[in-house]
C-alpha cells in the first residue's frame, strides 16, 4: 500500500460541475456509468456551475460544505469528481472532507485495474497507475517528515518521500522495459503475418458499443462481453476465413472514451499498435445511443492522437435490434461499402459486414485465369503452397488452366521470378 488512508469503501458522493472554461464538457450520465462499472454505489450526486475551478479545492466554499454534509449524512467513504484534479486540490479536498477523493483519471484507472486479465494488461494498468501516483505521492502520507533511522541507517539518510519516489522510478523503469519486450514480441508476430500477407482487421469504437459481442459472433470466440464500460481491456486476436479473400486476423481492442487520459494512451501503446498496423478498421458504433454523434467524434479524436487517421475505415452501426430496423449496407459515390447496419446480439446483418470486409480487403487482390505449360510446374507448385488456386483443369496438350486469387504483393513477387505465365 502506498498511502496511509482510511480503507476505501463503495458508497460514493459524485461531484460534477459545468465549467464555462471547459470547451468540451464531460457527460454526467456517463460519469455515473463509470462509477457503477467500478463497483461504486452512488449515494448522492452534486451538480453545479462555475466560470472556472477554484484553484484550492476545485469547488467553491458553498459546494464544499454541501459535499461535506452529504459525506456525513450517507457515511460515504469516497468522493469522486468527474474532472481532473491537481495533486494539491486532491490533498486539500481530502483534508476538508476527511475521506478519500478520486478524480476522473483515477476512476478510469481503477476500472482498468479490475478489467485487466492478461499479464500484459496488468503491466499496462500498473504503469499508468504509477505514473499517475508519482505526481500525487505527497498527499496520503503522515510520516513524510521523518528521516529513516535504525542500526546502520542513522545520519543524513533520505526522507520517506524520497525513498518512495526512488522506488516508484525503479518500478516504472522495470515495467517499461517489460512492456518494450512485449512490444517486440508483438512486432515479430505482426511481421510474420505481413510476410504471409495476412490482412489485419481491428475493431475500434467507444466503450460499450458492442465490439466484443460482434467479435464473438464473427469468430465464435468467448471473449468477455458485458453491458458495462471497459468490459474488454486486453487485446484479443483470432483468425477468420473470408470468402474470396482467405484468412484474415481480427483484433478486438480496448474501448475508447471521451477525453481518454493521456497517461492511458501512453501506457497502452503496445495494445493500440494493433490498431495502428491494421489494414482495415471496423469502427463499431452504438446506433441506439443518444450520444452517438459525440461518441463517433471522440473515437476519431483518439484515432487521430495515436496516428491511425489514414487507415481505411468501415463504420459498423450496431444494436440495430434496439431500433427495430432492417440491416443494410450504405455505399459511397464510388460504390464502396461505407457503413453497415447490424445487430451483433441477434446476428442480423453480420453476413453483410463479412461481405463488405471482403470487398474492401479484397480490392488489392489479383483474380486471374492462368494457362501454365508443364515447364512451369514450379510456378504451379508455388501457387498451391500459397493457397491461391481456386480451380484447375488440364488440356489435352498438358497445359494446366488455373483460376487463382492472391494478394497483389504475392503476385508481384511471383512475376519477378519468371518465366512469365501464359494467359
Amino acid at each position: 500500500m502506498f498511502f496511509d488512508r482510511p480503507e476505501s469503501g463503495e458508497r460514493a458522493v459524485l461531484v460534477h460541475l459545468n465549467l464555462d472554461s471547459e470547451a468540451e464538457r464531460e457527460d454526467p450520465r456517463e460519469f455515473e456509468e463509470l462509477v457503477l462499472s467500478a463497483g461504486g454505489d452512488p449515494a448522492a450526486f452534486v451538480m453545479g456551475s462555475r466560470s472556472a475551478p477554484d484553484p484550492r479545492t476545485f469547488v467553491g466554499s458553498g459546494k464544499l460544505q454541501e459535499v461535506r454534509e452529504l459525506v456525513h449524512e450517507h457515511e460515504a467513504e469516497v468522493v469522486i469528481f468527474n474532472h481532473s484534479l491537481s495533486p494539491s486540490q486532491e490533498r486539500n479536498l481530502e483534508r476538508e472532507l476527511k475521506c478519500r477523493v478520486l478524480d476522473r483519471t483515477g476512476l478510469i484507472l481503477d476500472i482498468f485495474a479490475q478489467r485487466a486479465r492478461t499479464h500484459e494488461g496488468k503491466l499496462q494498468v500498473e504503469l499508468a497507475q504509477l505514473q499517475h501516483m508519482s505526481t500525487r505521492l505527497v498527499r496520503g502520507w503522515t510520516h513524510l517528515e521523518r528521516q529513516k533511522g535504525g542500526i546502520g541507517l542513522r545520519g543524513p539518510g533520505e526522507t520517506q518521500l524520497e525513498t518512495d519516489r526512488r522506488l516508484l522510478r525503479q518500478r516504472i523503469k522495470s515495467i517499461t522495459a517489460r512492456l518494450e519486450k512485449v512490444r517486440k514480441q508483438r512486432d515479430q508476430g505482426r511481421r510474420s503475418r505481413q510476410r504471409q500477407d495476412i490482412p489485419t482487421i481491428s475493431l475500434v469504437g467507444y466503450t460499450n458499443a458492442g465490439k466484443s459481442t460482434l467479435f464473438n459472433y464473427m469468430t465464435s470466440a468467448e471473449v468477455y462481453a458485458a453491458d458495462q464500460l471497459f468490459a474488454t481491456l486486453d487485446p484479443t486476436l483470432r483468425r477468420l476465413e473470408l470468402d474470396n479473400v482467405g484468412p484474415v486476423v481480427l483484433a478486438d481492442t480496448v474501448g475508447f472514451i471521451a477525453h481518454l487520459p493521456h497517461k492511458l494512451v501512453e501506457a497502452f501503446k503496445a495494445t493500440l499498435e494493433e490498431t495502428l498496423n491494421a489494414d482495415l478498421l471496423l469502427h463499431v458504433i452504438d446506433a441506439a445511443s443518444a450520444e452517438r454523434e459525440d461518441n463517433i467524434y471522440q473515437v476519431r479524436e483518439v484515432l487521430e492522437e495515436i496516428g491511425a487517421r489514414d487507415i481505411p475505415r468501415l463504420e459498423v452501426y450496431n444494436k440495430l435490434d434496439l431500433l427495430e430496423r432492417e440491416p443494410r449496407i450504405d455505399r459511397d459515390a464510388q460504390g464502396r461499402p461505407e457503413r453497415v447496419w447490424l445487430s451483433a446480439v441477434t446476428g442480423a446483418g453480420v453476413d453483410l459486414l463479412l461481405g463488405a470486409i471482403s470487398e474492401l480487403v479484397g480490392e488489392d487482390m489479383v483474380d486471374e485465369d492462368l494457362a501454365l505449360t508443364p515447364e512451369q510446374g514450379g510456378l504451379r507448385a508455388a501457387l498451391y503452397r500459397m493457397g491461391a488456386v481456386e480451380s484447375e483443369a488440364y488440356a489435352d496438350d498438358g497445359t494446366a488452366h488455373l483460376h487463382v486469387r492472391l494478394p497483389r504483393a504475392d503476385w508481384n513477387r511471383l512475376m519477378k521470378k519468371g518465366p512469365e505465365p501464359l494467359f
